[in-house]
């Protein structure tokens, strides 16, 4: 194994610290308990955002705190969940008197966290919502979850409630608007190799080197099937049918296609698979109105990649191309 890191236990210390570095005229980084909020929270009026997990999916959470987007992040230690601990004290921090949104995906640990940590700010008189984004069709149930994993929508939902309670939206006017991006989004994922956990040492999964995986988790869990790897096309396809046929998305339909790196994929190869993508949307006659591509939920290094399709509205659109200014996105700011 080979890491540029100190000590396998001190990774999300050490890599905190080189957020504060880098960051530090942007960001407020606590180490006890571990988060990251912009360096204006709490904003008086405004509703506040957070989102988090287990690190080793960078730029998620944290690259994603900023004006238009979350207002503040937790990190757990790699691949794991962060504690009530940090998600309390994260939304006592940018609590501006508005509620606070949770933006949680559907892993097991997640869920439980966020949940105590919503209550105990309700004991503390403030107001939360949760949205849980569970957008991957691979597969209901997996090692890390009951029903549906959450993946990529969350990330174009953390961007789009951002817009809304930057623009001063109620509470639960930004919840409904991450609820109802939830329902229009649909992801699937793939693995070319598996990735090294710094603690473990070891491959999280076995893949040949004529293999992927299909239907991968951003943990390394195991999706629909296992075939001999084939050209882009085949992959893409192997996507993108589960995707468009289990919401159903229908001709006419308005799109935001989001072609994701899982660390280790170069940007070169995502932009192969994003022309298939617009290929495979093109012959549904689907209209792809805008895109993001790169890697913006990462597994470590693993290569591979992830589509996300959400079906826009108006108002869904307005929020996506609001002003944004995070370290990992940036627009309009």
């Amino acid at each position: 194994m080979k890491k540029l890191i100190n000590a396998p236990d001190a990774v999300l210390s050490d890599a905190l610290r080189g957020v504060q570095a880098a960051h530090g005229d942007r960001l407020r980084v606590s180490f006890d308990p571990a988060y990251v909020v912009r360096s204006d929270a709490p904003v008086q009026g405004k509703v506040g955002i957070i989102s988090g997990g287990g690190s080793g999916h960078e730029p998620m959470h944290g690259g994603f705190v900023g004006p238009g987007m979350l207002d503040g992040a937790c990190p757990g230690e790699v691949f794991t969940s962060p504690t009530p601990d940090q998600m309390i004290e994260a939304t006592k921090a940018v609590d501006g008197g508005a509620g606070v949104l949770h933006v949680v995906k559907n892993y097991t640990g997640d869920v439980m966290n966020f949940d105590m940590a919503a209550e105990l700010g309700r004991g503390e008189n403030i107001e939360v919502e949760t949205v849980l984004t569970n957008d991957d069709v691979a597969v209901e149930d997996s090692l890390y979850t009951a029903g549906r994993r959450g993946v990529g929508v969350t990330v174009l939902i953390e961007k789009i409630c951002g817009g809304a309670a930057e623009d001063g939206r109620s509470l639960q006017e930004v919840a409904e608007l991450g609820r109802r991006a939830n329902a229009n989004g649909r992801s699937m994922g793939m693995a070319l190799t598996p990735c090294i956990t710094p603690a473990s040492g070891e491959p999280s999964f076995e893949l040949g080197d004529d293999e992927v995986e299909i239907g991968i988790g951003i943990h390394g869990e195991p999706g629909r099937f296992r075939e001999q790897l084939g050209p882009a096309s085949q992959v893409a396809e192997r996507l993108m049918a589960p995707i468009l046929d289990d919401l159903p998305f229908s001709s006419g339909d308005r799109v935001l296609a989001f072609v994701n790196g899982m660390g280790g994929t170069p940007l070169l190869e995502l932009y192969v698979m994003y022309a298939e993508v617009a290929r495979v949307a093109g012959e549904r006659g689907i209209q792809l109105e805008r895109n993001l591509i790169g890697n913006y939920i990462t597994s470590l290094e693993m290569q591979g990649c992830s589509i996300t399709l959400l079906k826009l509205d108006d108002e869904l659109l307005r929020y996506w191309d609001a002003p944004v200014n995070t370290p990992a996105l940036r627009w309009g700011a």
